[in-house]
């Protein structure tokens, strides 16, 4: 009996430890099919769409500002200029004008023209209809960014026209959290510059480089430019190229005087591009909105002006970087309480036609969850991006 036991005990001990190894085996393969799982849901690689929010990009495809925008457009076509004093008077200019008073049969006085006045006017209703009938968005137009953007830049320069994009782009922005930084050689390491809406870098330069490669600005930055001797638009020298959008129509007037006197391309982006960056910011306001505050979409455009509600130039920026660079590093974008609005003036609030967090949310899923960023052709590859603050 004593020697049964003897016998038993040791194969008691093997069983035991048979059921604790497929005991571990299991639990372990199942740790790893959960995590396996996880990772595939809700984003599956590159195989598998995200899933996005349906009513909220129906609802982002919408211009709220369309109609106002489009009596705009039919305003100025048609010569009225109610609204725009400063472009009135500077066509009645004398450089625009023929100085003389003549008078009908009824003594009725007529002002007369100049040669270069019909050309300008016939220009700026060309520009303006086709930006206009261009306003459409096919999903495409980020890999046109090259050829519309970089081509005419590299053609200027005297380089060989290519498809090629930029090996490494840095896209500063005017934050003031800059000033809390030395970033200026790491920025000026990069093949590509870009600057926004003039913002003075002399004096800063440790902090924000001295090198620009391309100035980004909206056409209120050239509005004020027209207005100086030559249209001067030129911090970074007279051989920096200019890239705008265009935020009123009728600084379209603004672009054919600068753009005459402008020995550098000045471009003007294309409104289809426009239009996608408009869709991805609002995309993302109205889901920050939604879920943050728990209220429907609907209730969306009444806290953010939705007809006048606008990305920033920051945004358009970085997004004309993902499309002619081949990797993207972002630079004074970000905020804090106790660093000014932007690091080159004193100016400490921000301005509330934009939605900056939501914009925020972008750029991060730009670094970590390229794939679940909307409206963006399947075709185009995002380059990495990186953001320093």
């Amino acid at each position: 009996m004593g020697m049964m036991k003897r016998t038993m005990r040791p194969l008691f001990s093997v069983l035991l430890l048979i059921a604790v190894a497929v005991t571990l085996v299991f639990r372990i393969t199942l740790r790893y099919s959960s995590i396996e799982l996880k990772n595939e849901y809700p984003f599956a690689g590159k195989a598998q769409k995200p899933v996005l929010n349906e009513t909220l990009l129906k609802y982002a495809s919408i211009d709220i500002g369309e109609p106002r925008l489009k009596k705009e457009v039919e305003e100025l076509l048609e010569g009225n200029f109610r609204g725009h004093n400063r472009h009135r008077s500077f066509l009645s200019s004398g450089k625009y004008r023929i100085d003389v008073s003549p008078r009908t049969a009824r003594g009725v006085s007529v002002q007369l023209r100049s040669p270069e006045f019909y050309r300008l006017w016939q220009s700026f209703r060309r520009n303006l209809q086709d930006w206009f009938r261009n306003r459409k968005l096919p999903k495409d137009v980020m890999m046109d960014l090259v050829s519309t953007v970089k081509a005419p830049i590299d053609g200027h320069n005297g380089l060989v026209r290519s498809e090629k994009r930029y090996k490494s782009c840095a896209v500063v922005g005017n934050s003031g959290i800059l000033l809390k930084s030395e970033y200026g050689e790491l920025i000026d390491s990069h093949e590509a510059v870009i600057r926004l809406n003039n913002a003075r870098n002399r004096g800063f330069e440790h902090r924000v480089g001295s090198k620009t490669t391309l100035s980004f600005v909206n056409s209120n930055i050239l509005h004020f430019c027209a207005r100086r001797e030559g249209c001067f638009c030129h911090p970074y020298g007279v051989n920096v190229a200019l890239v705008m959008y265009v935020c009123q129509p009728v600084h379209f007037l603004d672009y054919m005087v600068c753009n005459s006197s402008h020995k550098v391309p000045l471009i003007v982006t294309d409104p289809r591009f426009d239009m996608l960056c408009a869709r991805i910011v609002k995309y993302y306001s109205l889901k920050r909105f939604v879920e943050g505050t728990g209220k429907p979409f609907q209730e969306w455009a009444p806290a953010h002006d939705g007809a006048n509600f606008h990305y920033s130039s920051g945004l358009q920026a970085v997004m004309l970087a993902l499309g002619v660079c081949e990797k993207v590093s972002i630079f004074g974008f970000g905020k804090s309480a106790s660093a000014k609005h932007h690091y080159h003036t004193n100016q400490r609030t921000e301005l509330k036609l934009h939605d900056y967090d939501a914009e925020y949310d972008f750029y991060r899923d730009l670094v970590e969850r390229q794939q679940v960023i909307p409206f963006i052709s399947e075709k185009f590859k995002f380059p990495p991006v990186s953001i320093y603050q």
